[in-house]
């Protein structure tokens, strides 16, 4: 907040969702009044909405993105584990098949935050607009940005009820995900093109839930089969997330050639056929289906790299999905935005409203987590036929072997799996992977022999209904 000789400011955020909720909330710490334009009406508990489809396919948090919410609004965690939400230690309560074999169930390093997408943007949501300095216009587009190509003023908005009309902001932030139109706003400005890029892996999202078995309801792991890209088909995937209310909720995806289907009929059977091992449809077989099958093909990665153009207005960031979005199969949308709202908040208190180039000074910053989940989705996607017109580079072709040679070590190295994790929870930079000890184990390979089967317990499988 601002004392009596500040002048009051003013921050408009463009999106309701994750990303735009957890950057109001980074604000609102910084700025006087903000205000969250958002197309759909927001539910007031958790509920589908027309703006979040992808709402209906699995999601995690991991702990990185945790940590930076709970940065954001303490308490966060404790107040999603009360409405259901699950807590999982990584890689302790995983169960994953990955390109080289089964990894072992390791101490915990990290962990990951489970629920359904409506239960976790609910809960943010409530406590984000507790918030008196925060307010929403709902059932409004942002039609275009005010200003020059030196300094954005505000933003026009179209309300659903009423003439279009313009919102003043000291700062705009375009959290509005997928289908931003900031790039189209910017050249409208006068601004170039941005440079962009996209690795389209051609990637099919089938995704069901379904209730557990009652002696499964409390404490299953996470079951997540990897495709093995090296085999030069289809890469076919499939993971089995425990969420509140004793349901699993369970996503197939196939790459061109590969996909699932959209039938009810047809998702157990690609479970059990056509993944790599058939233990996520052996589960399902005792498990009660509570939904219909959800499809989508909106799984490409993208990335406009604002941070790389010549001129950048004052007075405008973009965060979230917005700036970079990736294949979901990853898991790390949700906790970049978090991370991304965190710096957001820090950089304006560290260098001031008044300070020159300060929305460069973000945009610079919150690249950096967005970078490192992109090199991780694309490491992999870029393999894929169709994934670019040019293919991989030979930086990712140099990158991706370093990276398998590590998975295959962390099946059976438990300092490496470590290593791995630190980058995979978005907890610490891909330099930890390039240090001596770890390039010697790499070079050493897995200190204990491949797992033979999935590392369940006894007590997991007869819980699951595998055995009596």
């Amino acid at each position: 907040m601002t004392d009596s000789s500040t002048p009051a400011r003013t921050a408009v955020v463009l999106g309701g969702s994750h990303s735009g909720m957890l950057a109001a909330r980074a604000l609102a710490d910084v700025a006087d009044r903000v205000v969250v334009v958002e197309r759909d009406a927001l539910p007031a508990a958790p509920g589908p909405r027309k703006g979040l489809p992808q709402a209906r396919h699995a999601h995690m948090l991991w702990s990185g993105g945790a940590r930076a919410m709970e940065e954001l609004l303490p308490g966060i965690t404790g107040a999603l584990r009360e409405a259901g939400a699950n807590r999982r230690p990584v890689t302790t309560d995983i169960v994953a098949l990955g390109t080289r074999g089964w990894f072992r169930r390791w101490p915990e390093s990290h962990h990951v935050v489970l629920a359904g997408r409506d239960l976790l943007d609910a809960t943010v949501r409530a406590r984000v607009l507790a918030d008196e300095r925060i307010e929403v216009v709902e059932r409004a587009e942002a039609v275009g940005l005010t200003g020059t190509d030196s300094a954005v003023t505000g933003v026009r908005i179209r309300p659903h009820d009423g003439p279009e009309r313009t919102l003043e902001a000291d700062l705009v932030v375009d959290a509005s995900g997928r289908g931003s139109q900031t790039a189209n706003w910017l050249t409208a400005l006068g601004l170039p093109p941005v440079e962009r890029r996209e690795v389209d892996a051609g990637l099919a999202y089938a995704s069901r839930l379904y209730l557990a078995p009652a002696a499964a309801r409390d404490g299953f792991p996470i079951i997540n089969v990897q495709p093995d890209r090296r085999d030069g088909g289809p890469g076919r995937a499939g993971f089995l997330l425990p969420i509140e209310e004793g349901r699993w909720i369970v996503t197939l995806c196939g790459t061109r050639g590969g996909r699932p289907s959209r039938e009810n009929d047809d998702f157990v059977r690609f479970a059990r056929e056509d993944l790599r091992h058939p233990l996520i449809g052996d589960l399902l077989e005792q498990a009660e289906p509570l939904s219909d099958v959800s499809f989508t093909r909106t799984t490409l990665n993208r990335r406009h790299f604002y941070e790389r153009m010549p001129a950048w207005p004052e007075n405008f960031a973009v965060l979230g999905d917005a700036l970079a979005s990736f294949n979901p199969v990853y898991g790390h949308g949700l906790a970049v935005a978090a991370q991304s709202a965190l710096l957001l908040r820090d950089t304006v208190r560290r260098h001031g409203w008044a300070a020159p180039r300060l929305s460069r000074r973000i945009q610079k910053a919150v690249s950096r987590p967005v970078g490192a989940a992109w090199d991780l989705a694309i490491g992999q996607d870029v393999f894929y036929p169709g994934a670019t017109e040019a293919g991989p580079t030979l930086r990712d072709r140099l990158v991706t072997a370093y990276v398998d040679r590590l998975m295959y070590t962390a099946t059976g190295s438990g300092r490496i799996a470590r290593r791995v994790t630190d980058v995979t929870s978005l907890e610490r930079g891909a330099g930890v992977l390039l240090t001596p000890s770890v390039l010697l184990a790499a070079a050493v390979g897995p200190l204990k022999p491949s797992l033979s089967g999935p590392p369940l317990t006894a007590a997991e499988r007869k819980a699951a209904g595998l055995e009596p």
